[in-house]
């Protein structure tokens, strides 16, 4: 079995613009993020790759049923980890460029705090 590998999201770098791109405000009732997010602008792209992504792990599952050498199952098990680090990346990248580029541009503790976040989910991603 082989699986096509998800090109990579954004492509076209192009940095978005409006209210969708604008950067969450917290909730100052319950902490939650809420409001337009920063990958808002590629919602639709980003639903799409993770629908790939659902497929190759379906796909896994269909493998392991039909008792497929355990090397072949493995590769497609880097595959899918790649995907999916690759979809984090992404992530990554649209938080940096909108959430925190606009926390910066506000200066003071928003700006300190994003960084932080920022800094825990690169942490996170490496520990995968």
């Amino acid at each position: 079995m082989t699986t096509t590998e998800a090109p990579p999201a954004g492509g076209d770098d192009t940095p978005a613009t409006g209210t969708a791109a604008a950067c969450h405000a917290e909730d100052p009732a319950g902490g939650e993020h809420s409001g337009p997010h920063g990958y808002s602008h590629q919602k639709d792209q980003h639903l799409k790759r993770l629908r790939r992504i659902e497929g190759q792990i379906r796909g896994l599952q269909r493998m392991v049923e039909e008792d497929v050498y355990c090397i072949d199952i493995l590769t497609q098990v880097s595959a899918g980890t790649k995907a999916l680090q690759s979809f984090a990346l992404q992530l990554l990248q649209e938080h940096l460029r909108h959430c925190v580029a606009q926390a910066a541009v506000k200066g003071g503790d928003e700006i300190d705090a994003k960084v932080a976040e920022a800094s825990a989910a690169i942490a996170r991603l490496l520990r995968t």
